[in-house]
């Protein structure tokens, strides 16, 4: 930090105003002390001489910002790699500096929290709560290829089941091993895409491939999600160049287990599987210029394949 010198009032000296240069206005803007206004205002005049602060002139500063030179009290002041800068020049700064993204095109957020990854886990869990204390979340939400066609937004609502504790721990526990890392890396908005048309992915497969004499057999479960975002950290992966292949073990005893388990829904895994490595190969090898609409328009191109293949297999029926 350095200090502000005592200077005569202004009109006194050489004239020149003891605040130093203040940030340059933008087109009709002018300083105004609280804020930024429309008619240019003259910085308030100092105390006896005393520098204080353009936004709280009641306060007395020494301390000035290391960019404008002007006084700043502590309220107003930011921390700098050199002393401190004012809120004005840091908010100055802030719109003229061109943020930092991934390679997917995400905003980089350094410490933020994976909030769609706790949403989602958050809701598979108050869903299995539910079931607990008597609600009929299986008879509402459950999918079946049976009752997909008079109530297809059961594709996705069965995603956010579970049956039985362990079945809800481990998916859970995949989820919060992927979802951090893809959240941070794809952002929030194509994470979230992922994981939902991923877990669509998964209910069209097993409408696909389920025998008829099958369809009333209801599934649930976020696997068919999970295996979307395995496939997707793999791809992401291979992507940044990054040699390790724990997440390829996972995937291979997984696949493995779900063949060799009873009961387990294949369908939806291998469903869930390929529309995420899809999805996320999209988002990988898309232009630099593209990434943002690209992205859009490319789930969504998905996302309509996978809803005209379901009305042609109803319409087959």
């Amino acid at each position: 930090m350095t200090s502000y010198p005592s200077a005569p009032p202004p009109g006194e000296g050489d004239g020149r105003s003891p605040y130093g240069t203040p940030p340059p206005a933008q087109a009709g803007q002018g300083w105004a002390g609280q804020g930024w206004s429309d008619a240019p205002v003259p910085a308030p005049r100092p105390a006896g001489g005393q520098p204080v602060c353009p936004r709280h002139p009641d306060r007395i500063s020494y301390v000035s910002c290391q960019r404008c030179g002007r006084p700043v009290c502590p309220e107003c002041q930011r921390s700098a790699a050199v002393g401190v800068h004012c809120v004005d020049c840091v908010r100055q700064a802030a719109q003229t500096t061109r943020p930092r993204v991934t390679v997917f095109g995400a905003k980089t957020r350094p410490g933020a929290r994976p909030v769609v990854t706790i949403t989602l886990i958050a809701i598979c869990v108050a869903m299995f709560l539910l079931d607990l204390a008597g609600f009929d979340t299986y008879g509402r939400f459950a999918y079946s290829p049976a009752i997909g066609q008079i109530e297809p937004w059961r594709m996705l609502t069965a995603a956010f089941l579970h049956a039985g504790l362990m079945h809800i721990a481990f998916n859970m526990m995949a989820l919060w091993f992927t979802g951090p890392f893809l959240e941070q890396a794809l952002g929030r908005a194509r994470f979230l895409a992922l994981y939902l048309v991923s877990a669509l992915g998964g209910s069209v497969a097993v409408l696909l491939l389920t025998p008829m004499e099958d369809w009333s057999r209801g599934v649930v479960g976020a696997s068919g999600a999970v295996f979307g975002l395995f496939g997707a950290v793999a791809v992401v992966m291979f992507r940044l160049k990054s040699r390790n292949t724990s997440i390829l073990g996972v995937i291979g005893i997984n696949l493995v287990l779900t063949f060799l388990i009873p009961g387990i829904s294949w369908q939806g895994h291998l469903g869930g599987l390929i529309t995420g490595t899809a999805i996320a190969a999209l988002y990988a090898y898309l232009p630099k210029r593209a990434q943002g609409w690209g992205a859009v328009v490319g789930v969504g191109a998905i996302t309509v394949a996978l809803v005209v293949v379901t009305m042609l297999r109803y319409a087959a029926v």
